[in-house]
């Protein structure tokens, strides 16, 4: 599409009536939302942030500019997590009614995210659509770092995540995070809007070029990093991952828990191929024991058998204990055992989902959790660091806690690996399983660590510290993986060792740039 063109239809899309305008937005949104896993329908970013971009120009005050990125954000969310209404219908008769609360409801809050940076892009307005282009690329990459954390955090598609399709593309994330790498696309994804004005100076067509320059050249450090990559292997560690594929509306179901366990034990206790070593580790998903181990010697004993000789079995499991105040507490854990039955490592989850986990304001709203029990999960302790025989030291996650840029090690004790359990199998056969498996990656890059991916419907994964899949078993399918576990990169990555300073940095250097252009333009 040439440059004239884009006069006229950025004329045409900000004189659309009001109605139609918001609709324009919301399709925009949607629009954004399919450029992310699976889909990776990378053009139709352009779309979406050029669409933004033009509404927020054009609206006449901070209130409009707000509204602007709320319709947008509420058709870029109400797609891009539509999966979790599968949640809602593994117990249809208790749940399904809340499914229209749950995806409208959740896309309006998440909405605020993309409302705010329209607000903030008001509330200091650079001169120049260059200044201007530069200033909401910052705001965005801002705002994705401010959804990690408030109303307890869900930084779940993170724009950088669109070049997941791409080994090399994800590679700069070792370096600017997944935040930075965010800010750098929108940056260049927006870039197109500059030609929809029709007078366009020198600095803006420049700034243009530069965006997409910048892009190009991080795709190009991220080829040569893997084309220098050479990946080894921890001497005589051997994992088995079991992915039972247990549809999560019988997992629970009390004459079928023994029967679950014991298929993972047969699958745990499978001869390996001709030619591999056997297991020294062998690792269930989340919640994949639905006893509590730690008070049931009978169970732990039976699942013990699928602990390799000298070495561990891992698994999820539901753990409880009473507390010093006589209250009864329940945690969602990972535990270790090993062949004598033994406990010999244990992690509870810090991060807890809302409404799965426990239920915010218990006592003024009137819904359940959908996980089984009546209780609410407590929160553990903090990430840490596990040692067990076997394995390296490993960084434990449970489920979501993957989805955390820079919150996924102990920062005291930085592990030799991280270890994923997750149980995908409420989202079915959505792009949620697909989603949360390239955060898995992402996180893999950002640390130069390996990650391995264990999760009862799949997808597990064993992913080197650059971010590919070395192993996989696809969605929906019962089996296992027996793999080599590689080692991290030599040199711990500049996220890594710096976190999110790095993306303040990348934040506050976009803002003095727009700054001087804005300053040179009134001049």
């Amino acid at each position: 599409m040439g440059a004239m063109s884009l006069v006229g239809v950025r004329a045409w899309f900000v004189g659309l009536p009001p109605w139609r305008r918001r609709l324009a937005l919301v399709v925009c949104g949607a629009a954004g939302a399919l450029a992310m896993p699976p889909l990776y329908l990378f053009p139709l970013l352009i779309v979406a942030f050029v669409g933004l971009f033009w509404a927020l120009d054009a609206a006449p005050g901070v209130r409009r500019a707000f509204a602007v990125g709320w319709w947008w954000g509420v058709g870029h969310y109400a797609v891009g997590l539509y999966w979790i209404s599968a949640a809602l219908l593994v117990d249809p008769q208790k749940f399904a009614w809340l499914i229209p609360f749950a995806v409208v409801g959740f896309s309006v809050g998440m909405a605020l995210f993309p409302a705010m940076v329209g607000l903030c892009a008001r509330l200091w307005r650079p001169t120049g659509p260059a200044a201007q282009l530069i200033w909401m690329a910052a705001l965005w990459g801002a705002f994705e770092w401010v959804r990690s954390w408030a109303f307890t955090g869900f930084p779940w598609n993170l724009i950088g995540t669109i070049w997941a399709f791409s080994d090399a593309m994800i590679q700069p994330a070792a370096w600017i995070g997944t935040y930075g790498l965010g800010m750098i696309t929108v940056l260049a994804a927006t870039a197109p809007a500059i030609y929809g004005f029709s007078r366009r100076r020198r600095a803006d067509r420049t700034v243009a070029f530069v965006a997409w320059l910048g892009l190009a050249a991080l795709g190009l450090a991220g080829w040569l990093r893997l084309d220098l990559a050479h990946i080894r292997f921890f001497d005589g560690v051997h994992l088995r991952l079991v992915q039972p594929n247990i549809p999560q509306r019988l997992k629970w179901v009390r004459g079928l828990r023994n029967g679950h366990v014991l298929e993972q034990v047969a699958m745990s206790r499978r001869p390996p191929p001709p030619g591999t070593p056997p297991p020294t580790a062998v690792i269930w998903a989340e919640t994949a024991v639905p006893y509590f181990l730690d008070g049931d010697p009978v169970v732990r004993a039976e699942v013990a058998r699928a602990a390799p000789p000298g070495g561990v079995l891992i698994t999820g499991a539901v753990r409880t204990a009473i507390g010093k105040d006589g209250k009864r507490r329940v945690w969602n854990s990972l535990e270790a055992i090993d062949r004598a039955g033994r406990i010999v490592a244990t992690y509870d989850k810090t991060h807890l989902v809302p409404f799965g986990e426990y239920v915010p304001f218990r006592g003024i709203l009137p819904i359940e959790k959908i996980t089984a029990g009546q209780e609410d999960f407590s929160a553990g302790t903090g990430l840490r660091t596990l040692r067990m025989s076997g394995i390296p030291p490993v960084g434990p996650l449970i489920c979501y806690e993957v989805i955390f840029p820079d919150r996924v090690t102990d920062p005291t004790d930085r592990p030799a690996w991280l270890l994923n359990i997750t149980n995908d199998s409420w989202y079915g056969r959505t792009s949620g399983p697909y989603q949360h498996l390239v955060s898995a990656r992402m996180r893999a890059v950002e640390e130069g660590l390996a990650m391995v991916r264990v999760a009862n419907t799949g997808i597990s994964a064993i992913i080197d510290p650059y971010g590919r899949v070395r192993h996989h078993l696809a969605l929906g399918r019962a089996g296992v993986i027996d793999g080599r576990l590689p080692r991290g990169v030599g040199a711990v990555p500049l996220y890594a060792r710096y976190g999110n300073a790095v993306v303040l940095a990348i934040f506050l250097a976009m803002v003095g740039v727009s700054g001087v252009l804005s300053r040179r333009v009134k001049v």
